[in-house]
């Protein structure tokens, strides 16, 4: 699959049923040997009274349930 293929697609938590983001906001850590994809990063803004709170979250690959045609499903727990 290219990175192309992943891009727009919407993030989704199995375990929470939550949508966190669509992969065109969040990065790729990708092993710079062999170039597979380690984990995906995506940050989480929460508004805090006036304080922005800046927490990113990590996915790993081998996390990573399905990748369909619009969305990516994960499981955190796993």
């Amino acid at each position: 699959m290219r990175l192309s293929e992943l891009s727009g697609k919407e993030i989704v938590d199995l375990q929470r049923a939550e949508r966190l983001g669509v992969l065109g906001h969040a990065d790729l850590e990708i092993n710079e040997q062999d170039g597979k994809v380690l984990a995906l990063i995506i940050p989480t803004a929460k508004w805090s009274g006036l304080k922005r709170n800046q927490q990113d979250i990590r996915i790993s690959w081998d996390q990573i349930k399905k990748v369909g045609k619009d969305m990516i499903i994960f499981d955190l727990e796993r």
